[in-house]
Formats: C-alpha cells, structure tokens, sequence
C-alpha cells in the first residue's frame, strides 16, 4: 500500500488520465436529463435509498453529484473506510448521525466531555429527539443503555486536546457503534476506524480546508452506515456543494504538508509557553501523555493547543485583544495562526459544569515562523 501522503497527493484522481485531464473537473449541474421515464424512476428510487449510482440518469444534485463523491472516496481512503458521506457542514454531518441513530429506533447517546461546544449543545438541547448521558472514559461501559445509538468521542478533544483512548472505548462500548471527531487530529495523524470506531466526523472546514475559506463536513464509515447517511442527506438536502468539495479534494493533497509544519510550530510556541511566568498551564499532548497515546494512537501532538493565564477573564480578555499577528478568531486548522477564548465563544452554550476555565485561551498554529508568533504572545502577555 502507497504511504499516506502519496495518497493524499492522488486519491479520487485515479481516472484522470483516462478522462484526458490533469486537473477533477467540477459538476455544477444541478440537475441530469433522464434517458427516459422508467430509467429515470430507478435511478430516482436507487438514490433516495442511499445506493450509488447504477448507471443511467443522476436525477438531481441533492442526490448524488461526482465532484462531492469524488472528494468522499479519497476521504474514506485516508480514514480507512468503506467510504464516506459529505454535508455543507460539520455539524450537519453530526445532525445525519444522531437522525440515523434516532431513525433507528436508538436515540440515546453516551457522550465523552470535553466536545466541541455545537456537539455538547446540540445533545443536551435534545432538539433532534435524542437523549444523552455525559460521561468519563472510564464510564462508558455502565453509561450504556439498551437504546444507546451511539458512543461519541472527541480526541483530540475541544479545547483542552485531550486524548482519549479510541480502543478502550470501542471496547467498552461492545456492540454500540462509536463515533470519533477526528477534526483536530486529520488522518495524518490518527486513524480512528484502525482503533474500532465504526464512524469517523470531520468539519471539513478547519484542516482538511486548510485555508479558512470553504465549509463543510463528512463522516466516514462502513458501507450500512454510509447508506443510511446517503439516503438521510438525500432526503434533508445536506449534501455538500461542489465547489466546496472540489476546494476540499485539492486540500487534501496538502494536508500532511501543513499538519506536520504545524505541528511542528505548535511543539516550539508549547514549550515557550510553558515557560512564561504569567501564563499557569499550557494544555498540549507533547508535553504530557500520560496514557501514552503519542506514537500508539496519534503519530503526534497536533497543532492545536491551549493555556491558562494568571488573571482569569479579564487577562485573558487583554492577551486576545493585544496580539497584532495572530488573529482573535473562532475556527482552527488554517494556515494562519488563530486564538480564541472557547468559554466566551465556541463553548458559550456548554452548560456550566463542563465550560472551560475563563482563563483559557486556545491556539491554532498556522505556518508563520514560531519566532514571530511566540514574540506576538510575548507581547501580548507582558
């Protein structure tokens, strides 16, 4: 098997040559003639249950197009997946997940804290009919009930990147399919599927994108659960837009490129961190694994990170309004770097008990050079 960045350079473009193109053309078609009336009504009836194409007509966008499908096979060939389904958005990638779980007659859901803070909210507010039971790690196993849907597991986590171990949760979970967010790690790092989670959620928007300046979100699984998130977004109208998913295939082909020179930098701007007098605690895999998950889950830290500063609120209020290079936004994995205050913003909804500290900022490095960043903070923190 070719190694993991040849892929990501080729996967999805295999009948390149064979069409006569470099580069994969994009479909905007919204909608396909149909050879005929009957042709029309199978390829109709084949779509709207969650199969792929048999031939014949594509009907309409919102049930299949070749430019999304293109960018879903190479993800599902990065995440070691049957294959995998694309939405407008992460969180509506989340939405067809918990919809499939509650269509099933399984609406409960176990979930691990710390989440993003549109997951956590999302389960708590039961807006799609689900009911949920937060849990630790350890557990998982007595959290589950006969109509548990599914395990939901974010590692690394938001925002404090904690690690989580995907085989011990799998492995609590028996039978219950689990689903890991994989958004901060990207299959560069972490496979997830390789460890026994049955589905594998990305918002596509943050390193997949890569650049700050394209939404979207896929999940990637086995074959009965990418038929059931096919026929759930046929039915919703999720299905990602081509353009998004032609900017996100060409994404992928630099991935590794980026995560690695960020990760890079985020070792550096951790260990200058931890340094600082003002700042109390720096939140990052490489400089504590106490599960030993570097090296035998994820290949390696990451490029995300968060601290603590002495002050609470208000000082960390004055550092994200002080930096001039790094940029006071909420998002993450693009190639600039990004700071926010997750307790003010993503995690805003996130009920009490489980809101980060007010004095915790988190950092996305991007790929400035670590000496122009750290003087930023340095600056900043002073």
């Amino acid at each position: 098997m070719t190694q993991l960045d040849t892929r990501s350079v080729h996967a999805g473009r295999d009948d390149l040559s064979a069409l006569g193109v470099h580069v994969p053309p994009i479909d905007l078609s919204t909608t396909y003639p149909l050879p005929s009336v009957d042709t029309g009504g199978a390829a109709y009836d084949t779509l709207t249950q969650g199969r792929a194409p048999e031939g014949g007509s594509l009907v309409y966008q919102r049930l299949w197009n070749p430019t999304v499908a293109r960018f879903e096979d190479a993800l599902a060939e990065l995440e070691h997946s049957d294959g995998a389904v694309a939405f407008g958005s992460g969180m509506a990638a989340l939405t067809a997940c918990l919809l499939a779980a509650v269509a099933a007659g399984s609406p409960h859901m176990v979930a691990v804290r710390p989440l993003y803070g549109g997951t956590d909210h999302l389960l708590s507010t039961g807006l799609l009919g689900t009911t949920v039971t937060y849990a630790r790690p350890a557990e998982v196993r007595s959290a589950i009930q006969p109509d548990t849907g599914l395990v939901i597991v974010e590692t690394p986590a938001n925002p404090t990147v904690d690690l989580v171990d995907i085989a011990a949760i799998a492995a609590a979970a028996g039978d219950v399919p689990v689903l890991v967010d994989n958004t901060f790690a990207t299959p560069v790092l972490q496979q997830p599927a390789r460890h026994g989670a049955s589905l594998v959620l990305h918002s596509a928007t943050k390193y997949l994108g890569g650049h700050g300046d394209v939404m979207g979100g896929v999940v990637a699984g086995g074959v009965e659960w990418v038929a059931r998130l096919r026929q759930i977004r046929a039915v919703t109208g999720g299905l990602l837009h081509p353009m998004a998913a032609y900017e996100l295939h060409r994404g992928l082909q630099t991935l590794p490129v980026r995560v690695r020179a960020q990760q890079a930098t985020a070792i550096k701007v951790a260990d200058w961190l931890s340094a600082q007098p003002s700042v109390e605690r720096v939140y990052y895999p490489g400089l504590a694994d106490p599960q030993g998950l570097i090296g035998r889950q994820q290949s390696g830290p990451g490029a995300v990170l968060a601290f603590t500063v002495a002050g609470g609120y208000e000082a960390a209020s004055r550092v994200a309004g002080r930096l001039k290079l790094i940029t006071h936004a909420v998002s993450l994995g693009g190639v600039d770097t990004l700071i926010q205050h997750p307790a003010a913003l993503t995690h805003r909804l996130v009920s009490t008990e489980a809101k980060p500290s007010d004095a915790l900022l988190r950092l996305s490095l991007g790929l400035e050079d670590p000496e122009d960043l750290t003087t930023d903070l340095a600056t900043a923190l002073s």
